[in-house]
């Protein structure tokens, strides 16, 4: 005769298998979801492409007109153009609800891995996770690089250039992945960071000596001024 536990937990087993049951046809419907909107997500990506191709083919038939269209087809022409413009405002709201290819620096850090946040939910998250990113990684940069300035030891120089290093390059590909989802970074300022990365790549193998320790100080007063504005300035945009 089986005891009251082995009794207990033989019914607590039976319960957790009838819920696995349940469970395991759940996960199923799942999987066969994923599998529609897969397909569903190809075929829009394959009618937008032909929305856009056949947009240019019109406009790029609406420009030989120019010379010979009389004034009634002329309001006509404009009256198209408008609807043309309001089309391309509507493909371009819904591109960014579809999965995009990543871009040629993405796709040699991260390959071809799918990086589009369809969800505006996800897509504010991702951002705020960015902002969030950069103002903790500031406060560190400030106090690394007080402290090179007070202590002045090259270790200390060292650890800061590579904080910086792997701060920038993540930057990067944070930033390319917002501008895969839709954000409006500018290229000057992804230039920009990635010139940044290469330049305190070079700090991090000079070798220390008297060109180093002139040039030094100068530049970590600089880092300590941008942590400080970089600070401020999220401070401000956060009231």
């Amino acid at each position: 005769m089986m005891t009251a536990q082995i009794s207990d937990l033989m019914t607590d087993w039976e319960e957790l298998d009838d819920q696995f049951d349940k469970f395991e046809q759940l996960h199923k419907q799942y999987l066969q979801k994923l599998d529609t909107v897969q397909t569903l997500q190809s075929q829009c990506q394959d009618r937008l492409k032909h929305q856009q191709k056949r947009i240019k083919v019109l406009q790029q038939k609406i420009k030989p007109l120019a010379v010979t269209r009389s004034e009634e087809e002329e309001s006509k022409v404009q009256e198209l153009l408008n609807q043309i413009s309001q089309r391309k405002l509507q493909l371009r709201d819904i591109e960014e609800t579809l999965p995009k290819k990543n871009g040629a620096y993405l796709r040699v850090i991260l390959g071809n891995v799918n990086v589009s946040l369809t969800n505006k939910a996800d897509r504010f998250k991702y951002k705020e996770e960015y902002e969030h990113f950069k103002l903790v990684l500031t406060f560190i940069s400030l106090f690394l690089s007080v402290a090179s300035l007070i202590l002045g030891y090259r270790t200390v120089d060292a650890l800061t250039h590579y904080l910086m290093v792997w701060y920038y390059a993540t930057l990067t590909i944070r930033e390319s992945i917002l501008r895969a989802n839709g954000s409006r970074i500018k290229g000057w300022w992804l230039a920009h960071h990635y010139i940044t990365t290469l330049l305190i790549a070079i700090m991090v193998t000079w070798p220390d000596g008297v060109v180093y320790q002139a040039f030094r100080q100068q530049f970590m007063l600089f880092a300590f001024y941008l942590c400080n504005y970089n600070s401020l300035t999220f401070r401000a945009l956060s009231i």
